[in-house]
């Protein structure tokens, strides 16, 4: 027992003992400032709050956008997946960190036995038993160069990569539901403009036919009109097979059936988000949800190399018991059965190809996890660059856009009058109306990814992390 004792403390004081690489962030292979040219001049910088100190009922003020958002981060399944994984991988950890400890057993074996007469000692069959009750630990293994540490601080960063990964999906989530709520409303709106074009279009058929009848104008100029009429028609039917899709398509987010009074009446009746910067230094994307995940992994498989280098060295197992035994089932207790057993093991690979091996793929795992988590930071660097490029040029789009609609409609006015007036034919109409339409519906896209492009600048910053 004494001996266990001191081969127990040895084992603690040098347990200490590691082989994992000493790890350094590598550092990050993109521009330490965000992007700059025309595309980016009106964008400010420092005047803005930080998308990183917002959380995200902060960042969204839409109060019925809330509420979804609030259904969909209680019932979204792949959410509940991904916080699922998370305790698994805690699990995972939580074995690791349990095989540094002894573990006690208790153990019970009762054996009889039958020996024939030609093998017994006296020449006469034999019938022998043998109980024993012990409590100890069996092939505990001292952990002298650090090879359960390695595992176990593998499977810590695999469970913190785990908890990142969480994150990621709920920022996602909540930017897709965003997405969806806004894009439902740019639908409601084009429907509106639809029902609004057909009700213009019903009166120009109207006037045409009326015209026609007088003897003014063309049967084609009564076709033309009727064709105008059912693309009104057309239009109105598609927005509607749109808006439903929209609609399943948040259900299906949420996890359950959004209730319509939350759903917005069109662009007008929607409240966008915060305006918000990145900042000044591209390095807020380190502490990205993926691009700490990628760290993380990292980390992982330098620890793995740790393990893979122990495997080198002697692996030294301790099985210890103490209790009693006795032929008999009623001695277990009595004087003079006690009973222990001592047995330490020692294993030195002398020539293994596996341990080999195992070493050179955990370099590579380790390479291929750095090319990853490179690649990572570059995509995160790349999608801001492309957030901020539209954030950066949409409200000269849209202003641009608005003095469009302002001037075909004047002109589609002005074409109106003078068709009636016969000054002019009804292809003038005909051209200032398709072109007001499709002026219309930008306009309406330009003002939904205005609010949207917000939404995707919260979400590749990492928006909340603080």
């Amino acid at each position: 027992m004494r001996r266990f004792v001191f081969f127990l403390t040895i084992g603690i004081l040098l347990s200490g003992c590691s082989m994992i690489p000493e790890f350094k962030r590598p550092s990050a292979p993109i521009p330490k400032e965000w992007p700059k040219g025309d595309a980016y001049s009106s964008i400010k910088y420092d005047e803005l709050p930080l998308a990183t100190d917002l959380r995200w009922n902060e960042f969204l003020i839409d109060e019925n956008l809330k509420k979804i958002v609030e259904l969909a981060l209680s019932h979204n399944r792949d959410l509940k997946l991904s916080a699922l994984n998370v305790e698994a991988f805690s699990a995972y950890y939580g074995i690791k960190r349990a095989e540094l400890l002894p573990h006690l057993d208790l153990v019970g074996v009762g054996q009889r036995e039958r020996t024939p007469s030609d093998l017994s000692q006296t020449g006469r069959a034999t019938i022998s038993s043998r109980y024993s009750l012990s409590i100890g630990t069996s092939q505990w293994e001292i952990d002298l160069f650090g090879r359960l540490r390695s595992l176990k601080e593998m499977a810590l960063e695999e469970y913190l990569a785990k908890e990142e990964t969480l994150r990621a999906v709920r920022l996602s989530l909540i930017s897709a539901v965003a997405t969806c709520y806004y894009l439902y409303g740019l639908d409601r709106e084009n429907l509106k403009l639809a029902e609004e074009t057909l009700r213009n279009r019903e009166e120009m058929y109207e006037l045409v036919k009326r015209r026609y009848e007088a003897g003014i104008s063309s049967e084609i100029d009564v076709l033309r009109a009727k064709t105008q009429l059912e693309v009104a028609k057309e239009a109105i039917a598609r927005y509607k097979q749109i808006l439903a899709q929209d609609k399943n398509n948040l259900d299906l987010l949420t996890g359950e059936v959004v209730p319509m009074e939350l759903l917005p009446e069109g662009l007008k009746e929607l409240k966008p988000p915060l305006d918000i910067s990145p900042g000044l230094s591209s390095d807020i994307l380190l502490m990205r949800p993926d691009v700490m995940a990628a760290e993380h992994m990292l980390k992982a498989y330098n620890a793995q190399i740790g393990a893979a280098r122990a495997a080198f060295f002697p692996r030294i197992s301790l099985t210890t018991l103490l209790g009693t035994a006795s032929r008999e089932l009623s001695g277990l207790f009595g004087s003079g059965s006690k009973s222990w057993n001592f047995q330490p093991q020692v294993i030195m690979p002398i020539f293994d190809a596996r341990v080999y091996e195992a070493h050179r793929a955990a370099k590579i795992e380790r390479e291929i996890a750095l090319s990853n988590y490179e690649k990572t930071i570059q995509v995160a660097f790349r999608e801001v660059s492309d957030v901020l490029a539209l954030k950066g040029t949409v409200c000269e789009q849209k202003n641009a856009t608005v003095s469009l609609v302002d001037s075909l409609r004047k002109t589609y006015g002005l074409a109106k009058i003078r068709y009636e007036n016969g000054i002019d034919n009804y292809l003038s109409v005909l051209d200032a109306q398709r072109s007001l339409f499709q002026a219309e519906e930008q306009l309406n896209n330009l003002v939904f990814s205005e609010i949207v492009n917000l939404v995707n600048l919260y979400k590749v910053l990492g928006g909340g992390w603080k």
